[in-house]
């Protein structure tokens, strides 16, 4: 069931257990930050650090300096993900997208009448427009707007300050018309200032280079979960993400114009900031550093401000918000979602892709395995310079690719094969190529190296002539043997 607001939301985690309410008075300035990097570490199972039981999303009510509750890590674990986007499995989503992707043009009429239901349920998709909004109930203009009054965090020690860190940036291709709605850090200049930290391979800088003068922009904080998830979904360029969280919630997101920019935004958010970004390089602004997701602090650069000359909002707003750090936090179970949410879409364009995995330690851009059911010599080659040609894939600077026997989701299993199959020399491949902004060790801003790793067995005609040996496995019947006897060792302690 969808989810319509962040109200919802913190009820839905609420009954299931998955929040914790802290009424004791906490500062924005760091506190919360080290209090959410604390819960997000609980340690699970077998040590693994981000899956205890302790790692809850959080409402804080009292926040030093606002009147407005913060409510943070609400995607913060495989389940909340499951929850908040309406699915017990982040695989259902998955499915659902696979059946989609599958259908052929129907060839009769029995095969129209099976249709109906599934064309219905694509009319969902597509956004509703509503002439008012609760997002609008409270306004600040002119001299009323100080975003001092919203409890923005200030994250890591050496942040150049306080930071948005969710917000949802809706811009315009100003010769399309073609809506984004994208995430990008805003760091707080001033009362009605902000920067606005967008890469260049991203769709708002995109429609600020085709801007001459000032770009409108509406800022959304606090929208229902589907609406959080599809702004960070790598979807290809001019791809409507509302359109991704109505397939996710299942009907429509609805939407509302704006007071003072030419824009439509979420009508259930809790927070809108309207504006303009001012698109001539001189007026940029020095921004960070920040403590960024890959756990280290991205540097000060300049960049675009964005001069906010109305605030909305729901009366008694909450500020939703994110920490990122040092992995494990929100995001990279945001990423996990998103891989099992794409899997579908990678194998219908590459059918021998049997899975794929991004490991919390990459960051989501640094390493990527994959998993292929190998059919010929130079197979992994082709993955590997495959996805590098697709869109923010083609970020990964590590792309590690097996055979169909590795299960990608143990790590020992991958480290252990993949150093044992590998010949170095011959079996990593190297190219330049365009990597993440964030990469503070490529040789450019920008532009780097990148490595393709063929771990997969390899064949007589890929120049390989020796035996390739088996793997060591216990006869089924010694297993079973030992079974039935192991009382008898007195081996247990």
């Amino acid at each position: 069931m969808a989810i319509d607001s962040v109200r919802e939301w913190i009820e839905v985690l609420e009954r299931a257990g998955e929040l914790v309410r802290v009424r004791a008075e906490v500062d924005p300035l760091l506190e919360i930050a080290a209090i959410t990097d604390r819960v997000s570490k609980s340690a699970g199972p077998g040590g693994r650090v981000g899956e205890g039981a302790g790692n809850k999303a959080i409402l804080f009510e009292k926040v030093k300096g606002s009147a407005m509750p913060v409510l943070i890590n609400a995607f913060g674990s495989r389940r909340r993900c499951g929850l908040s986007l309406g699915v017990e499995r982040m695989e259902e989503h998955a499915e659902r997208l696979e059946a989609l992707l599958e259908q052929s043009p129907p060839e009769g009429l029995l095969d129209k009448l099976r249709m109906i239901p599934k064309l219905a349920a694509l009319g969902k998709v597509f956004p509703k427009h509503v002439s008012k909004a609760r997002c609008q109930e409270v306004v600040w203009r002119g001299d009323e707007v100080d975003l001092g009054r919203i409890p923005v965090l200030t994250t890591w020690p050496q942040d150049g300050g306080p930071f948005v860190t969710f917000p949802l940036c809706v811009t315009q291709d100003p010769v399309s018309g073609r809506r984004n709605l994208g995430t990008y850090r805003l760091q707080v200049f001033s009362r009605n200032e902000t920067g606005f930290h967008t890469h260049r391979h991203k769709d708002a800088r995109r429609h600020l280079d085709k801007t001459a003068g000032r770009l409108p922009v509406a800022v959304v904080i606090g929208a229902d979960p589907a609406t959080c998830f599809a702004s960070v979904v790598p979807a290809p360029p001019d791809i409507d993400e509302l359109l991704i969280a109505g397939f996710l919630r299942q009907k429509p997101v609805p939407l509302v114009k704006c007071l003072t920019v030419p824009l439509e935004v979420p009508a259930t958010a809790e927070i809108v900031l309207e504006g303009w970004v001012d698109t001539d390089p001189a007026s940029y602004r020095r921004e960070g550093p920040f403590g960024d997701h890959t756990g280290f602090y991205s540097l000060a650069d300049d960049y675009p401000v964005f001069t906010v000359d109305c605030v909305t909002m729901r009366r008694d707003p909450v500020y939703h918000t994110t920490l990122v750090g040092r992995p494990p936090q929100e995001d990279c179970w945001m990423t996990w979602a998103i891989e099992r949410l794409l899997l579908p879409v990678l194998r219908k364009q590459f059918p021998e892709i049997l899975d794929y995995r991004m490991p919390f330690e990459g960051v989501a851009h640094n390493l990527m395995y994959v998993k292929i059911q190998k059919a010929y010599p130079g197979h992994a080659q082709k993955i590997m310079n495959a996805i590098w040609g697709l869109g923010q894939a083609m970020f990964t600077k590590v792309i590690v690719v097996v055979d169909q026997d590795v299960d990608i989701h143990d790590d020992a299993e991958v480290a252990w094969k993949v150093l044992n199959h590998i010949d170095p020399q011959r079996d990593l491949q190297f190219t330049m190529g365009p990597v993440e902004t964030l990469d503070h060790a490529s040789r450019a801003a920008c532009y780097g190296s990148k490595v393709g790793i063929d771990a997969t067995r390899k064949w007589p005609e890929e120049g390989f002539q020796r035996d390739w040996p088996d793997e060591i496995v216990m006869s089924d019947d010694m297993v079973a043997q030992v079974e039935r006897r192991w009382a008898e060792f007195g081996l247990d302690s």
